[in-house]
């Protein structure tokens, strides 16, 4: 199977030999969709979608060589690019906390600058906490609780049961809540 434009454009020249080149143009071609949809699903903009899965297709060419198991390259794909969303996402936050931050310090805004340095603070904790988190319950999470994904939709994503995947959500849900509870007790008493 010969790449599309698309993907071959995000890869450029290969440098594999031929038979790995082979393979790896076939498992891409199988998976370009998959990776855009996974990285549109946490930064919700094609545009960054297509930067992110170009990125993760970049990736996995330098890593194709050396994977231990190409059978799973489907699996490292979209753990890959979950992760570069991840990254371009906080990024992005990092640059809305400073310009809030500046925004906070303006005069002008004084009686609000509290309320936005709560809100702010709150993000910040939760944010955390979600990525402490393990990541196969990570990824279900941002996924199905953040990104609004249905259960069933996940599953066939990542190539899981749905009650793995419901498990899962369940684990983490448990696991944010044991982490975020101190937060609850310290805001109801302010």
């Amino acid at each position: 199977m010969i790449l599309d434009d698309t993907v071959a454009g995000w890869i450029g020249p290969m440098s594999l030999d031929p038979s790995l080149e082979q393979e790896f143009e076939r498992r891409v071609g199988d998976s370009s969709a998959l990776a855009f949809r996974v990285a549109l699903s946490v930064v919700r903009r094609p545009a960054d979608a297509e930067d992110v899965a170009q990125e993760a297709f970049l990736r996995a060419h330098r890593s194709f060589g050396t994977l231990r198991n190409r059978d799973r390259f489907r699996a490292w794909l979209v753990r890959t690019t979950f992760r570069l969303a991840l990254d371009r996402i906080r990024g992005e936050k990092r640059r809305a906390r400073r310009e809030d931050a500046v925004a906070i310090e303006a005069p002008s805004r004084a009686d609000s600058a509290e309320d936005a340095a709560a809100r702010s603070e709150l993000r910040e904790h939760v944010a955390e906490a979600v990525a402490a988190l393990p990541e196969k319950l990570r990824l279900v999470t941002v996924l199905v609780a953040i990104e609004e994904q249905d259960t069933a939709a996940v599953a066939r994503l990542l190539g899981l049961p749905e009650g793995t995947v419901k498990s899962r959500l369940h684990r983490a849900r448990k696991e944010l809540a044991e982490k975020l509870r101190w937060l609850a007790k310290d805001t109801r008493t302010r």
